[in-house]
């Protein structure tokens, strides 16, 4: 077959996919178009399998719903992270290199990674393998072993890690954002804590034990597993490694946040460095029923594509502009929406702040046009549907709303959300959220302070 022919057959396919997603659309089916099938074990354990048509493969994912968000106390910030590195460290059974030789040997790859409502644990391998993998894993979820001088070294890497993160004048920008927008929530506090905390972690051997114990439990985790599997095998593989783990006991109490009454402000003053505008605004929490973020993520893909008349002025015509673009967190809490551009000129800051704001303020008045609206849900929808092509990208979807809700099937109650958003809906928003009261400036420029009001 010469390499138009396979061109013509590639787009045919890919036509064929998004024709298929607009008429599932169009009788109101699922946007997901895979069966996922939910076990809850006695202990508190929820099983998630996804079959899905790619031999020999899997998928297998555990998610904590924990994170930065449950680290309560003072003084007791980053663990959640902490133990995304910790996780590694070995059992009794399976020491680091051992596990490491485990996963060669069935042809997995393994990693992890931690965010403000949760850490997910994943790896991809021989799904004929899949019982290994769930006997390594329930290993470790269960046993768990450390020592102080493990302990310590663990902890002086994420101390480093923290030093080189914080080089970055990005990084020390989005420490001060959530500082200044968050008095009482944990989200004031970055996945990777307080560098006061972070300091102090060496001397926290203790208490590491006691937020192993609080949140690695089966209550807070949820085991997915996608790809050539079948929910029978998945289901008895997580009752024999996984069914005898005891449910704990603990519950954080995580502090409402206040509503904000003024704007705030943060400032990092770094000469030689592209200025940045970065305009924050409490938004909702994630909701699989109400139209409010759906609405939001819609408003800033319009407000911000290439096409917008704020684009092509900033970036492409007077060229003040970078880049520019935002939109609203996906998170358990209300959390910020966020607007960001990188500024040419510093001088420019509060020029570029203005345009922004105007075109903002145009949203709450003057309706979308229907035709772009659907024009960005489609893409929307079929951007998503074209990127579930393996069990990994689907098990990462699925992760994203279970850590948000606990139930995957969230992301099918979500998409169907985006489908009823309306004009109206979008001025409402809007309205809503896009306030002064509730704004948090932060900026990045050579100045002693941001000079954006």
């Amino acid at each position: 077959m010469n390499k138009t022919k396979l061109l013509s057959l590639v787009l045919l396919l890919c036509t064929l996919v998004v024709s298929g997603y607009a008429q599932a659309q169009g009788t109101g089916e699922k946007i997901l178009p895979y069966p996922i099938q939910q076990t809850k074990l006695a202990n508190g354990l929820n099983v998630v399998t996804v079959p899905y048509n790619t031999p020999g493969l899997a998928a297998f994912y555990i998610v904590v719903r924990a994170g930065s968000r449950e680290e309560v106390e003072p003084g007791k910030t980053g663990f959640a992270h902490f133990f995304e590195h910790m996780m590694f460290r070995g059992t009794e059974k399976y020491s680091t290199q051992e596990y490491e030789e485990v996963l060669k040997s069935i042809g997995a790859s393994a990693n992890a990674n931690t965010s403000t409502d949760r850490t997910v644990y994943h790896m991809t391998g021989n799904a004929d393998m899949l019982e290994k993998m769930f006997e390594v894993e329930g290993d470790r979820f269960q046993n768990l072993k450390y020592s102080e001088h493990d302990f310590k070294t663990e902890a002086g890497a994420v101390k480093g890690e923290y030093t080189k993160n914080s080089a970055s004048p990005y990084s020390q920008l989005y420490e001060k954002l959530y500082s200044t927008a968050f008095k009482k929530h944990t989200y004031a506090h970055t996945t990777m804590g307080f560098f006061k905390d972070v300091v102090d972690m060496p001397n926290q051997f203790a208490y590491s034990k006691v937020f192993f114990d609080r949140f690695y439990r089966p209550e807070y985790t949820t085991i997915v597993v996608v790809g050539d599997v079948k929910q029978e095998e998945v289901n008895r593989l997580a009752q024999k490694y996984f069914g005898n783990w005891k449910r704990g006991k603990y519950t954080p109490k995580i502090e409402t946040e206040p509503a904000q009454k003024e704007t705030r402000y943060a400032h990092v003053q770094q000469a030689g460095f592209p200025p940045y505008l970065l305009l924050a605004y409490k938004g909702p929490a994630f909701s699989d029923t109400n139209k409010d973020l759906p609405a939001l993520d819609l408003m800033t893909s319009i407000l911000f594509a290439p096409t917008s008349e704020l684009y092509k002025k900033l970036v492409l015509q007077e060229q003040k502009v970078r880049f520019v673009g935002g939109g609203p967190s996906f998170s358990r809490d209300p959390n910020l929406i966020s607007v960001s551009a990188s500024v040419v000129k510093a001088e420019d800051l509060q020029y570029v702040k203005d345009e922004i704001t105007k075109a903002i303020n145009e949203m709450k008045t003057k309706p979308v046009d229907a035709q772009k609206l659907q024009d960005t849900k489609s893409n929307n929808r079929y951007s998503f549907a074209m990127a579930m092509d393996s069990p990994d990208a689907i098990a990462n979807a699925l992760s994203r709303y279970i850590w948000l809700t606990g139930d995957p099937e969230a992301l099918n109650r979500l998409y169907a959300l985006y489908d009823q958003v309306t004009p109206q809906d979008i001025m409402n928003v809007a309205k809503k959220y896009f306030v002064n009261s509730g704004l948090t400036i932060a900026t990045i420029s050579p100045n002693k302070e941001g000079g954006v009001k």
